[in-house]
């Protein structure tokens, strides 16, 4: 990849709901208990789901401050042609969530208030295999009773439309010893448990729903299974495994997609207070790689 050349995203702190910051905005929400009933039965969750007050599981903040876009601002593949902070470049309308780096300072409630402050940190662009890419790298901090809950940065691909030609990714190595792993869970994410977790989400990007359109518009083979689902699955493992810590950190990276109907396998290695994550597809090539952190 080349060096930055191009113009970034502008900030459009305007067009947002809430207050605004400067370079950035503010908004209010929570998770509310029907939502966190929801993902939890979503996800198989042992045991009761979180109630009223209960502390709030890492990664599941990401049902709230979900998009306020009018459906006719929407573009062809569902994603907002417009963000809360972004506007993407025009002729590079495509967006990912590549990754990203949360904290945990202190433990979230479910169906308290919380309050998020976002800006923009870096914009970079780079020429990619698939042509010119912009990379966006947004803040989030989250506060409830004025406490930092979440401090969050997201990783953010956009790239040029589609073209019907085989979606580009990284290459993600020759296929990994999966058996060498000490923790594993192996999951099947269907088309049911994508299009129910969009929804918990709000995320409207078609290729996690619309099959026709993710084989015929964006060239997959498939329908692809949310990044974000993938990094709350690895960090549900690590819950289930030690449900005595609370994770203090996580940080992920897609690598490759993972598609619908194929066995998605989840494996874990603890060492002390962190343990190495990553979640490998069918063929045994890795799609996602994380890495969390727990006090004791």
């Amino acid at each position: 990849m080349t060096d930055p050349t191009g113009p970034s995203p502008e900030v459009e702190a305007d067009a947002v709901e809430g207050g605004v910051v400067e370079g950035g905005v503010v908004e209010d929400d929570a998770v509310s208990v029907g939502s966190a009933v929801a993902l939890h039965r979503l996800l198989d969750g042992a045991g009761r789901p979180p109630g009223a007050g209960d502390p709030l599981p890492p990664l599941w903040h990401w049902m709230a401050f979900v998009p306020r876009t009018t459906e006719a601002d929407l573009g062809p593949d569902g994603h907002p042609r417009t963000g809360s902070l972004v506007t993407p470049p025009a002729d590079l309308p495509r967006r990912m969530f590549a990754g990203g780096r949360l904290s945990f300072p202190a433990p979230a409630r479910v169906g308290a208030e919380l309050v998020r402050e976002s800006r923009v940190r870096s914009s970079t662009e780079k020429a990619g295999r698939s042509g010119r890419l912009v990379f966006v790298t947004v803040s989030h901090v989250l506060r409830q009773d004025g406490r930092v809950v979440v401090d969050e940065e997201q990783d953010l691909v956009y790239r040029a439309p589609a073209t019907g030609a085989p979606a580009p990714t990284d290459d993600p190595g020759p296929p990994a010893d999966i058996g060498s792993w000490t923790w594993a869970r192996d999951v099947t994410p269907g088309p049911t448990l994508l299009f129910r977790f969009s929804a918990l989400t709000y995320n409207a990007h078609r290729i996690h729903y619309d099959r026709d359109y993710a084989t015929g518009v964006e060239g997959y083979p498939g329908l692809v299974v949310q990044g974000p689902y993938q990094a709350m699955a690895l960090a549900e493992l690590c819950r289930a495994r030690r449900p005595d810590r609370s994770l203090v950190r996580f940080e992920f990276r897609g690598l490759s997609p993972a598609f619908a109907g194929a066995g998605l396998r989840l494996r874990g290695r603890p060492d002390g207070d962190q343990v190495a994550l990553a979640a490998f597809d069918e063929h045994g090539r890795m799609t996602m790689e994380a890495r969390a952190a727990w006090t004791g």
